[in-house]
């Protein structure tokens, strides 16, 4: 029986999920075996996470599933740990289980990228990034569960405490993200009778001096116009010292406790990156050819956020790394893995920036496409526009346009369901002895879920089976 070559692609974003979607339309039946691997078992289609954190997007509609795109290649779910380049295989850790070495013909290295910390004490602890939905989720949840507390609280340090969210780094994830986050938190307060939107206090803190670089600096400054505009605290040329303990202190002098702290300042390629052996630039990524090879790998392939890939339209200069280019790279790519398998020539990647487009909450957005400038209305219809078009699968376009057009209708959810993070609380708080309730409420119900009381008046809980005098669980145990 005659080999089949393996393609084993690691990483599930972008380029991985691109490049194994034309590959399953290019290979012919028995050509090629194509393994994908990724921590996830779907892609994120990251443009849409501040629409999906402001409520305007159901959360599902942003991801698309592998097994149900790719459906003829393997998905293996699992930490790609280490690649041994001489032996041509893969270790993969999956989530239970032992290990797992999977051989390779053909390597696609794309684990992209991870948020880019700085060694500033509190950070790690109290702050969060905005690159997965389930960090779009959570600060969703956060913000509204934040408003629940303030409208409920009388002590007014908690309240100010509540009331304060700070966004880190002016660049497209930070920008849209705050300002998508604090539309929907003014719209929500009108719910809050005790919360007015003068109230709350958005901060953003950029360590340069301007903001969405990307959209040229006409549009960035419009942009920082805009935002202070609307109330909306920015610190350019600013650094943040220190956040122990959720105290925030920069560099500017300003100095105030917030309970949100969201770090959108950069991102750094994948720590596999540096644990694969392959060649790396100075800023850590892997040395790739216009072809889309690792310089020195011909059978090893990368694009992305990972890899330093030549713009041969600016000479000199590495492709940014940003959606536009990943998606464009992933067809070069799988055009270039087919030709290796079939021995033709491959081609380079060649691609002029088309410009960007960025959305600043309902209505108002800011675009620069092919040099032409556009602002408010126009350009939040643009960024829309365009991103509908780019959304993996027609049943993931359909999805969200559904979402929008109901928005036309219904105002958006303001419900905290922040509790599903830790959804065993209630039944573990179930089954604590009477003695062990706390006195004043440190358990779900502060997020929306019954308190002890209710607990109490459930039949057969552990709480009315002590009254009467059967042994609760713990006891039993």
């Amino acid at each position: 029986m005659s080999h089949i070559p393996r393609i084993l692609i690691v990483g599930g974003g972008y380029v991985g999920m691109y490049t194994a979607l034309r590959l399953q339309r290019r290979l012919r039946r028995g050509e090629a075996r194509v393994t994908v691997v990724d921590a996830d078992s779907y892609m994120t289609y990251q443009p849409f996470l501040p629409e999906a954190a402001a409520g305007n997007i159901e959360p599902r509609h942003v991801v698309v599933p592998l097994r149900r795109v790719l459906h003829r290649c393997e998905i293996v779910n699992g930490w790609a740990v280490g690649v041994d380049l001489q032996a041509r295989t893969l270790e993969v850790h999956p989530h239970q289980g032992p290990p797992r070495t999977l051989p390779y013909d053909i390597l696609v290295f794309a684990p992209g990228s991870v948020s880019r910390l700085l060694p500033i004490p509190g950070v790690a602890e109290c702050g969060i990034g905005f690159k997965t939905v389930e960090e779009a989720i959570h600060l969703r949840n956060h913000v509204l569960a934040q408003l629940d507390l303030a409208a409920s609280t009388e002590d007014e340090e908690i309240r100010s405490r509540a009331l304060t969210f700070v966004f880190v780094g002016g660049g497209y994830a930070g920008v849209e993200a705050l300002a998508e986050l604090e539309d929907m938190a003014r719209d929500a307060c009108r719910y809050f009778p005790s919360v007015d939107p003068g109230d709350m206090r958005w901060i953003l803190v950029e360590a340069t001096g301007r903001i969405l670089p990307e959209v040229g600096p006409d549009m960035g400054r419009w942009t920082l116009e805009q935002l202070r505009a609307r109330g909306i605290d920015v610190r350019l040329n600013t650094r943040i010292e220190s956040a122990e303990g959720g105290r925030v202190v920069l560099d500017d002098g300003g100095e105030f406790d917030s309970a949100t702290l969201v770090w959108t300042a950069g991102v750094k390629p994948h720590p596999l990156v540096r644990a694969s052996g392959l060649p790396l630039d100075d800023r850590g990524r892997v040395r790739a050819t216009a072809e889309l090879t690792v310089e020195g790998h011909p059978a090893v392939f990368t694009a992305g956020d990972c890899a330093a890939v030549p713009d041969l339209t600016k000479p000199g200069q590495t492709c940014a790394p940003n959606a536009q280019h990943a998606v464009r790279q992933a067809r070069t790519l799988a055009d270039n893995v087919v030709a290796a398998l079939r021995g033709t020539d491959r081609k380079a990647y060649r691609h002029a920036y088309a410009g960007s487009v960025a959305s600043l909450g309902l209505h108002r957005g800011v675009a620069q496409i092919y040099g032409r400038k556009l602002r408010g209305f126009p350009a939040w219809f643009m960024h829309r526009t365009y991103h509908l078009s780019r959304v993996p699968t027609f049943n993931r376009k359909v999805r969200v346009l559904i979402d929008w057009t109901l928005a036309l209708f219904f105002r958006r959810e303001i419900t905290s369901l922040g509790a599903l993070s830790d959804p065993r609380k209630e039944f573990e708080l179930a089954a604590r002895p009477e003695s062990r309730f706390p006195e004043r409420a440190e358990h779900p119900s502060q997020e929306g879920r019954p308190g002890p009381r209710a607990a109490e008046e459930r039949s057969g809980s552990p709480v009315s089976a002590e009254r009467s005098g059967s042994p609760s669980p713990a006891e039993r145990r």
